[in-house]
């Protein structure tokens, strides 16, 4: 049996950082519409919808042919509001499905490989959780808390490494994709616990935007693509 996969955008209208930015303009489109179009692509998807409480998002997102069944409840569009909260929302909404694809608008540099590697692995590995991770810019183990004027290793370590190759492997989620089996996502309320599956994206496509410096770097890699 062919596994049927519903794919969520989450683009609620409020957004502090930078003000109204799931419709941007970047590099030509709204920022919305990377993801729509990268998840259209998609091999695996079943059925791609629209998460939101606003009326111009939901008209922008119709432009390019994604499907909003229905308007998400403005309680479930506040500041406050914890992110798997919508994602169980649109399942009660769109019922017989057995995996969920979370994908936030701002990774508009993450492409459908990306998106189709991560549900292939959640289903080769029959895992109920899969999210994409790539390589921080910056080792936890060079950062540090200052206490007194002192510093203070935030990870304690025998030994301090001065050679970032001397340094144990670490990665960060990047939020481009979440993937989860719905029956365990129901259960569980997250995406994340011990065993989670990682799948690794490379740091060029996992810019996630929240500041006008993200939208930036994003216009300049995407207009050279």
């Amino acid at each position: 049996m062919k596994e049927r996969i519903l794919a969520i955008i989450p683009a609620r209208g409020g957004s502090k950082g930078v003000p109204r930015k799931n419709i941007r303009n970047l590099a030509g489109k709204p920022l919305i519409a990377w993801t729509i179009e990268e998840a259209k692509k998609s091999k695996l998807i079943t059925r791609l919808i629209l998460s939101t409480e606003d009326e111009e998002i939901i008209d922008v997102a119709k432009q390019f042919d994604c499907e909003v069944p229905f308007i998400r409840p403005m309680e479930l569009a506040q500041d406050e509001t914890p992110g798997i909260d919508p994602v169980l929302h649109a399942i009660k909404q769109c019922p017989g499905y057995d995996y969920v694809v979370l994908l936030q608008p701002t990774s508009p540099l993450r492409t459908v490989e990306d998106i189709d590697g991560c549900i292939q692995l959640t289903i080769e590995q029959n895992s109920n959780f899969c999210v994409s991770v790539t390589e921080p810019e910056y080792s936890p183990y060079w950062t540090y808390t200052i206490e007194d004027g002192n510093l203070y290793p935030l990870i304690k370590q025998d030994k301090l490494t001065s050679r970032r190759q001397d340094l144990p492997k670490t990665f960060k989620l990047n939020g481009a994709v979440y993937v989860a089996k719905i029956s365990a996502l129901i259960q569980e309320k997250t995406f994340l616990n011990s065993n989670t599956k990682a799948f690794v994206m490379p740091t060029i496509r996992s810019i996630d935007i929240d500041t006008e410096l993200d939208i930036e770097i994003c216009e300049s890699i995407l207009n050279k693509r």
